[in-house]
Protein backbone atom coordinates (compact mmCIF):
# COMPACT_ATOMS: atom_id res chain seq x y z
CA UNK A 1 0.00 0.00 0.00
CA UNK A 2 1.08 3.59 -0.83
CA UNK A 3 0.59 6.55 1.78
CA UNK A 4 -2.61 7.31 0.17
CA UNK A 5 -3.82 4.10 -0.07
CA UNK A 6 -2.97 3.92 4.05
CA UNK A 7 -4.62 7.00 4.58
CA UNK A 8 -7.94 6.11 2.91
CA UNK A 9 -8.20 2.92 4.95
CA UNK A 10 -6.59 3.70 8.51
CA UNK A 11 -10.00 3.64 10.07
CA UNK A 12 -9.78 -0.04 9.39
CA UNK A 13 -6.00 -0.73 9.41
CA UNK A 14 -5.81 0.72 13.29
CA UNK A 15 -8.35 -1.95 14.29
CA UNK A 16 -6.51 -4.85 15.91
CA UNK A 17 -8.26 -7.43 14.59
CA UNK A 18 -7.90 -6.03 10.68
CA UNK A 19 -4.14 -4.27 11.04
CA UNK A 20 -2.45 -3.86 7.62
CA UNK A 21 -2.46 -7.80 7.72
CA UNK A 22 -6.21 -7.72 7.84
CA UNK A 23 -6.41 -4.81 5.48
CA UNK A 24 -3.68 -6.28 2.72
CA UNK A 25 -5.81 -9.56 2.27
CA UNK A 26 -8.75 -7.20 1.64
CA UNK A 27 -6.82 -5.56 -1.41
CA UNK A 28 -6.09 -9.07 -2.43
CA UNK A 29 -9.12 -10.17 -2.33
CA UNK A 30 -12.57 -10.98 -4.08
CA UNK A 31 -16.44 -10.93 -4.39
CA UNK A 32 -18.91 -12.44 -6.08
CA UNK A 33 -22.32 -10.36 -5.35
CA UNK A 34 -25.17 -11.78 -7.44
CA UNK A 35 -28.18 -9.12 -7.73
CA UNK A 36 -27.53 -5.35 -7.27
CA UNK A 37 -30.57 -3.82 -6.16
CA UNK A 38 -31.61 -3.01 -2.63
CA UNK A 39 -29.17 -5.90 -0.74
CA UNK A 40 -26.33 -5.60 -3.34
CA UNK A 41 -26.37 -2.12 -3.44
CA UNK A 42 -25.19 -1.44 0.01
CA UNK A 43 -23.04 -4.76 -0.70
CA UNK A 44 -21.31 -3.42 -3.26
CA UNK A 45 -20.53 0.01 -2.04
CA UNK A 46 -19.21 -0.87 1.30
CA UNK A 47 -17.55 -3.55 0.16
CA UNK A 48 -15.67 -0.73 -2.71
CA UNK A 49 -15.47 1.86 -0.23
CA UNK A 50 -13.84 -0.88 3.23
CA UNK A 51 -10.96 -1.79 0.15
CA UNK A 52 -11.84 -5.06 -1.21
CA UNK A 53 -9.52 -5.35 -4.32
CA UNK A 54 -11.95 -7.15 -6.76
CA UNK A 55 -15.65 -6.75 -6.83
CA UNK A 56 -17.76 -8.84 -9.28
CA UNK A 57 -21.56 -7.90 -9.96
CA UNK A 58 -24.08 -9.93 -11.53
CA UNK A 59 -27.81 -8.78 -12.77
CA UNK A 60 -29.93 -8.97 -15.63
CA UNK A 61 -32.14 -6.29 -14.52
CA UNK A 62 -33.02 -2.79 -15.56
CA UNK A 63 -33.21 0.21 -13.26
CA UNK A 64 -36.77 1.29 -12.04
CA UNK A 65 -38.03 4.28 -10.70
CA UNK A 66 -39.69 2.12 -8.29
CA UNK A 67 -36.42 0.75 -7.04
CA UNK A 68 -34.37 4.14 -6.55
CA UNK A 69 -36.74 4.01 -3.15
CA UNK A 70 -34.57 1.82 -1.75
CA UNK A 71 -31.54 1.02 -4.21
CA UNK A 72 -28.92 3.58 -3.25
CA UNK A 73 -26.49 2.39 -6.08
CA UNK A 74 -28.47 4.26 -8.87
CA UNK A 75 -29.35 8.05 -9.40
CA UNK A 76 -32.52 9.42 -10.94
CA UNK A 77 -29.93 9.53 -14.57
CA UNK A 78 -29.28 5.70 -14.28
CA UNK A 79 -33.30 4.56 -15.16
CA UNK A 80 -33.16 1.75 -17.65
CA UNK A 81 -29.44 1.14 -17.52
CA UNK A 82 -28.48 -2.43 -16.32
CA UNK A 83 -28.06 -2.54 -12.62
CA UNK A 84 -24.89 -4.41 -12.60
CA UNK A 85 -23.09 -1.54 -14.44
CA UNK A 86 -24.95 0.83 -12.90
CA UNK A 87 -23.95 -0.48 -9.06
CA UNK A 88 -20.35 -0.75 -10.93
CA UNK A 89 -20.35 2.49 -11.96
CA UNK A 90 -21.33 3.64 -8.55
CA UNK A 91 -18.81 1.45 -6.65
CA UNK A 92 -15.66 2.64 -8.74
CA UNK A 93 -16.63 6.46 -8.04
CA UNK A 94 -16.27 5.89 -4.67
CA UNK A 95 -13.28 3.60 -4.66
CA UNK A 96 -11.51 4.24 -8.13
CA UNK A 97 -8.70 1.72 -6.27
CA UNK A 98 -11.64 -1.03 -6.92
CA UNK A 99 -11.35 -3.69 -9.74
CA UNK A 100 -15.60 -4.12 -10.53
CA UNK A 101 -16.39 -6.20 -13.18
CA UNK A 102 -20.09 -6.22 -14.06
CA UNK A 103 -21.89 -9.15 -15.46
CA UNK A 104 -25.38 -7.94 -17.12
CA UNK A 105 -26.86 -11.41 -17.17
CA UNK A 106 -28.91 -13.77 -15.39
CA UNK A 107 -25.80 -16.38 -13.88
CA UNK A 108 -26.89 -20.02 -13.85
CA UNK A 109 -25.32 -23.34 -14.33
CA UNK A 110 -21.69 -23.79 -15.16
CA UNK A 111 -21.10 -20.01 -15.59
CA UNK A 112 -22.55 -19.66 -11.62
CA UNK A 113 -20.35 -22.12 -10.66
CA UNK A 114 -17.00 -20.97 -12.59
CA UNK A 115 -17.75 -17.46 -10.95
CA UNK A 116 -18.11 -18.56 -7.61
CA UNK A 117 -14.82 -20.50 -7.98
CA UNK A 118 -12.92 -17.50 -9.01
CA UNK A 119 -14.19 -15.66 -5.65
CA UNK A 120 -13.55 -15.59 -1.90
CA UNK A 121 -16.86 -15.07 -0.80
CA UNK A 122 -20.13 -14.99 -2.42
CA UNK A 123 -23.01 -12.92 -1.48
CA UNK A 124 -26.62 -13.68 -2.33
CA UNK A 125 -28.89 -10.48 -2.87
CA UNK A 126 -31.29 -12.05 -4.91
CA UNK A 127 -35.16 -12.20 -3.88
CA UNK A 128 -36.22 -15.21 -5.73
CA UNK A 129 -36.15 -18.90 -4.15
CA UNK A 130 -34.87 -19.93 -7.17
CA UNK A 131 -31.93 -18.14 -7.54
CA UNK A 132 -30.92 -18.64 -3.97
CA UNK A 133 -30.91 -22.79 -4.82
CA UNK A 134 -28.95 -22.23 -7.93
CA UNK A 135 -26.38 -20.06 -6.19
CA UNK A 136 -26.10 -22.05 -2.94
CA UNK A 137 -25.39 -24.99 -5.02
CA UNK A 138 -22.69 -23.34 -6.98
CA UNK A 139 -21.07 -22.50 -4.07
CA UNK A 140 -21.18 -26.19 -2.63
CA UNK A 141 -19.73 -26.95 -5.95
CA UNK A 142 -16.84 -24.13 -5.60
CA UNK A 143 -16.17 -24.45 -1.84
CA UNK A 144 -16.57 -21.46 -1.56
CA UNK A 145 -18.31 -18.99 1.26
CA UNK A 146 -22.02 -18.31 0.88
CA UNK A 147 -23.34 -14.97 2.55
CA UNK A 148 -27.28 -14.96 2.36
CA UNK A 149 -29.41 -12.27 2.75
CA UNK A 150 -33.14 -11.61 2.88
CA UNK A 151 -35.50 -8.45 3.37
CA UNK A 152 -39.24 -8.05 2.94
CA UNK A 153 -41.67 -5.93 4.66
CA UNK A 154 -40.15 -4.64 7.98
CA UNK A 155 -38.21 -8.43 8.01
CA UNK A 156 -35.00 -9.30 7.42
CA UNK A 157 -32.54 -12.21 7.99
CA UNK A 158 -29.40 -13.44 7.71
CA UNK A 159 -27.23 -16.23 7.53
CA UNK A 160 -23.55 -17.81 6.74
CA UNK A 161 -22.91 -21.13 4.95
CA UNK A 162 -19.22 -22.16 4.51
CA UNK A 163 -18.86 -25.51 2.73
CA UNK A 164 -15.18 -25.22 4.15
CA UNK A 165 -16.83 -25.82 7.68
CA UNK A 166 -17.58 -29.49 7.78
CA UNK A 167 -20.39 -28.41 10.69
CA UNK A 168 -21.79 -25.83 8.31
CA UNK A 169 -25.82 -25.85 7.12
CA UNK A 170 -26.26 -24.80 3.17
CA UNK A 171 -28.97 -23.17 2.35
CA UNK A 172 -30.97 -26.10 1.49
CA UNK A 173 -31.00 -26.84 5.27
CA UNK A 174 -32.70 -24.32 6.01
CA UNK A 175 -35.17 -24.40 3.22
CA UNK A 176 -35.78 -27.83 2.16
CA UNK A 177 -36.73 -27.58 -1.73
CA UNK A 178 -40.17 -28.32 -2.52
CA UNK A 179 -41.29 -27.77 0.90
CA UNK A 180 -42.86 -24.74 2.99
CA UNK A 181 -45.10 -21.87 1.81
CA UNK A 182 -41.99 -21.12 -0.22
CA UNK A 183 -42.66 -23.96 -2.67
CA UNK A 184 -45.86 -21.68 -3.06
CA UNK A 185 -43.97 -19.61 -5.86
CA UNK A 186 -41.00 -17.24 -6.11
CA UNK A 187 -43.29 -14.18 -6.35
CA UNK A 188 -44.39 -14.36 -2.83
CA UNK A 189 -41.62 -13.10 -1.62
CA UNK A 190 -41.04 -10.74 -3.72
CA UNK A 191 -40.84 -6.85 -2.93
CA UNK A 192 -42.43 -6.15 -5.74
CA UNK A 193 -45.53 -8.01 -4.75
CA UNK A 194 -45.23 -7.52 -1.08
CA UNK A 195 -43.45 -4.11 -0.42
CA UNK A 196 -40.52 -3.57 2.22
CA UNK A 197 -39.50 -0.27 4.05
CA UNK A 198 -36.55 1.23 2.50
CA UNK A 199 -34.00 1.42 5.37
CA UNK A 200 -34.82 -2.38 5.48
CA UNK A 201 -32.45 -3.45 2.84
CA UNK A 202 -29.39 -1.22 3.92
CA UNK A 203 -29.46 -2.76 7.11
CA UNK A 204 -29.06 -6.01 6.26
CA UNK A 205 -27.23 -5.48 2.94
CA UNK A 206 -24.64 -4.24 5.42
CA UNK A 207 -24.62 -6.69 7.30
CA UNK A 208 -23.76 -8.82 4.95
CA UNK A 209 -21.21 -6.48 4.16
CA UNK A 210 -19.16 -6.58 7.21
CA UNK A 211 -19.77 -10.85 7.00
CA UNK A 212 -17.91 -10.48 4.04
CA UNK A 213 -15.28 -8.49 4.93
CA UNK A 214 -14.44 -10.69 8.24
CA UNK A 215 -14.48 -13.66 6.12
CA UNK A 216 -11.93 -11.78 3.79
CA UNK A 217 -9.83 -10.21 5.90
CA UNK A 218 -9.82 -12.87 8.87
CA UNK A 219 -10.88 -10.74 11.53
CA UNK A 220 -13.43 -12.35 14.23
CA UNK A 221 -15.64 -15.35 13.83
CA UNK A 222 -17.79 -15.41 10.72
CA UNK A 223 -21.54 -15.71 11.61
CA UNK A 224 -23.07 -18.93 12.75
CA UNK A 225 -26.86 -19.66 12.65
CA UNK A 226 -29.84 -17.88 11.42
CA UNK A 227 -30.10 -13.96 12.67
CA UNK A 228 -33.78 -12.19 11.91
CA UNK A 229 -34.92 -8.50 12.40
CA UNK A 230 -38.17 -7.41 13.09
CA UNK A 231 -38.01 -3.71 12.24
CA UNK A 232 -41.71 -3.30 14.05
CA UNK A 233 -40.29 -3.30 16.95
CA UNK A 234 -36.76 -3.05 16.49
CA UNK A 235 -35.21 -6.60 17.74
CA UNK A 236 -32.96 -9.28 16.73
CA UNK A 237 -33.63 -13.17 17.02
CA UNK A 238 -30.97 -15.61 16.60
CA UNK A 239 -31.50 -19.22 16.05
CA UNK A 240 -29.08 -21.92 16.08
CA UNK A 241 -28.65 -23.41 12.57
CA UNK A 242 -27.29 -27.21 12.66
CA UNK A 243 -26.58 -29.14 9.42
CA UNK A 244 -29.65 -31.99 8.26
CA UNK A 245 -27.87 -35.45 7.62
CA UNK A 246 -30.89 -35.73 5.23
CA UNK A 247 -30.39 -32.40 3.58
CA UNK A 248 -31.02 -33.26 -0.38
CA UNK A 249 -28.21 -31.05 -1.23
CA UNK A 250 -25.29 -30.63 1.12
CA UNK A 251 -26.26 -33.82 2.82
CA UNK A 252 -25.24 -35.98 -0.65
CA UNK A 253 -21.55 -34.10 -0.62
Amino acid sequence: MDDASLLRYSRQIMLEQIDIAGQERLLAGHALVVGAGGLGSPVALYLAASGLGRLTLADADRVELSNLQRQIAHATADIGRNKAESAGEAAIALNPECTVRAIGEHLDGEALVRAAAQADVVLDCTDRFASRYAINAACLAAGVPLVSGAAIRFSGQLAVFDPRDPVSPCYACLYPPGKGAHAEGDEELRCAQSGVVAPLVGLIGSFQALEAIKIVSGAGTPHRGLSTFDGLTGQWRHFGLPRDPDCPVCGLL
